[in-house]
This record gives C-alpha cells, structure tokens and sequence, in this order.
C-alpha cells in the first residue's frame, strides 16, 4: 500500500534543519540517500528454511554505513550508533542513561552539541515497542536537549495503515515532543519524511 499521506519533496525538508541556532541541513538529505542504497539482504534478511525477516540491527548497521559514506567532512557532528551512556554523569541525573538510541548526530563531550537522535522500527513492530520508542525519543528532545528527534519505520508493511497505528500510539503519549515520523516501505527507495508527531497532535508534512 502507497503512502498516501507522505506528500511534500524531500529536497523541502531542509528548510526545518536549524533549531534554535544550531544547524546541519545535510541531515534529511543524507537519510534520504542512505535508505535508498539499502539494498534487500539487509532491509529483509534471508533465512535458511524459512521466510525472510526483519531484523533491525542488519538494517541499522547498513543503515550506519550508508550514512557514514555521505558524511560532510567539514561539519562538527558526529554520528555514533547505540551509544552507552549507562555511566554518563549528566543524563545519570536526568534519567536519561539507561536509553541507548539507534543513532546519534552529536558533539561527543559536549550537551550544547546534541543535535539528532534516530530511533529505527520494522514495520512489523509491536504496539508496546512503538511505544517506547517515542517516549525515549521525546526524553531526548524535552530533557536532553536534542534538536531533532527522528522515528524511522521500514518494511514492506510502512503504509498509511501503519502511521495510523502510531499517530494512535502518539495521541496517547502526554507532553509528547515533536518527531519525525519516516517511512521506508520499498527497496532502493526513499525514506520520507511523512509527519511529525507533536503533544497530542499530527502535524502533517
């Protein structure tokens, strides 16, 4: 199924980059390439005597990969994948430590430098992980100070059906901040920005 609701160019999504002074508008485009050279091996694995799955540390490793191939080398951000910060002193204190999100665009040694975290799902997810997800993502923004918070959903099953399900999931969540809601439904395609969920409400893009 199409998604229908996922109508503005990517080339667009730029211009929502800079936050609060800080900025790295080769972000969105960097995504939108990268997810777009995943090729099916690791968007939908093969397995020895059964159907294909889904299995988010392939898609996120390649997903790493990919992103890291396009990386500018003149900017200050880095991107780390599943960082532990169980020992981190200040996100100790904000009960933000246990949470190791899948990426991180950062300024390693420094909280003014938290610019990006990414969460990825397969589009098969279950209600309480989708659930999750955005809450850690929202405690990212709200209290850890990161400028952008991305939900990236993949899968051959990322619809209109499934941004449903967690535009749902989102109305239930209080104080909800705003994130991006991307959708990979196809191999060798785009991912597209196609909402950003906000406090209780969808705005759509």
């Amino acid at each position: 199924m199409a998604i229908l609701g996922c109508i503005r160019l990517i080339t667009l999504i730029n211009k929502t980059d800079s936050r609060n002074g800080v900025t790295m508008i080769e972000l969105s485009q960097i995504l939108s390439e990268a997810t777009k050279a995943i090729d099916i091996e690791y968007f939908h694995l093969q397995i020895d005597g059964g159907d294909p799955v889904y299995r988010e540390r392939v898609y996120c490793y390649e997903l790493y990969h990919q992103m890291r191939l396009r990386w500018p080398h003149d900017t200050p951000y880095y991107l780390n994948g599943e960082v532990d910060k169980a020992a981190h002193p200040i996100l100790s204190s904000l009960g933000a430590n246990r949470v190791k999100p899948d990426l991180l665009v950062h300024q390693p040694g420094y909280m003014t430098g938290n610019f990006a975290v990414i969460e990825v799902k397969s589009s098969n997810a279950p209600v309480s992980g989708i659930n999750k997800d955005l809450k850690n993502l929202s405690l990212f923004v709200d209290t850890v100070g990161y400028k952008r918070a991305i939900y990236l959903v993949y899968g051959f099953d990322a619809d209109d059906v499934m941004m449903a399900q967690i535009q749902h999931v989102a109305k239930g969540i209080e104080d909800l901040a705003p994130i991006e809601l991307w959708m990979h439904s196809h191999v060798n395609s785009n991912a597209i920005h196609c909402a950003t969920l906000v406090r209780q409400m969808v705005e759509a893009v």
